[in-house]
C-alpha cells in the first residue's frame, strides 16, 4: 500500500498572492499583540519567505534561520537539525509555513522555549505547538506551496 496516498486524501495549491495574502494576515495577528520582538527565526526553508513578508510588514531587520530537515518531498522522517541558534528564544519570533505533525515544530520548541511561535498554516496535530496561525487545513491535505508547483491542467475534481 503507498503511505502517500493513505495520508494525503486531498490536495491544497497555494498561488503565490494567496500566501502573501495570508502571510500578511498573520502580521496583522502579530501586530496587534503589541509585543517589541527583537527578530524573527526562519523555520528553513518553508518558513523564509513568510518570515521575509512579516519581517517587511513588522520593520524587522534581524532575521536568523534555524535549519531543520525532516521531507523528502512528501514522506516525513525523522527531524534533523542542521543550524540551530543560541539562546532561549526571548524575544523572538519563530515563522514557520505550516506545522503539520509538530515533529519540526517539537525541535524548535526544545530549542527556542521562550519564543513565540507563529505559522501561516497549521494542521490538527501540530496546531497546540504553535502560538499563533492564520488557516488551519485537514490533516490528510498536502500544501502545495508556490515555490513547489508551476502552472498546469488538472483534471476535476469529478472527472471529464
Amino acid at each position: 500500500m503507498d503511505k502517500k496516498k493513505d495520508r494525503y486524501k486531498r490536495s491544497y495549491p497555494i498561488p503565490w498572492d494567496q500566501l502573501h495574502r495570508d502571510a500578511k494576515a498573520l502580521s496583522w495577528r502579530l501586530h496587534d499583540r503589541g509585543t517589541p520582538w527583537k527578530g524573527i527565526v526562519a523555520v528553513t526553508r518553508g518558513g523564509l519567505v513568510p518570515a521575509a513578508i512579516i519581517a517587511r510588514e513588522l520593520g524587522i531587520h534581524l532575521i536568523d534561520t534555524v535549519c531543520i530537515t525532516s521531507y523528502d518531498w512528501q514522506n516525513q522522517g525523522e527531524p534533523t537539525t542542521l543550524k540551530g541558534i543560541e539562546g532561549d528564544g526571548s524575544g523572538l519570533l519563530i515563522i514557520d509555513d505550516l506545522v503539520d505533525t509538530g515533529s519540526t515544530a517539537k525541535v524548535v520548541r526544545r530549542m527556542l522555549p521562550k519564543a513565540y511561535f507563529a505559522t501561516v498554516y497549521a494542521k490538527p496535530a501540530g496546531k497546540p505547538l504553535v502560538d499563533a496561525f492564520v488557516t488551519e487545513v485537514s490533516q490528510d491535505t498536502w500544501i502545495l506551496f508556490p515555490w513547489d508547483s508551476e502552472a498546469r491542467f488538472v483534471e476535476p475534481i469529478a472527472g471529464n
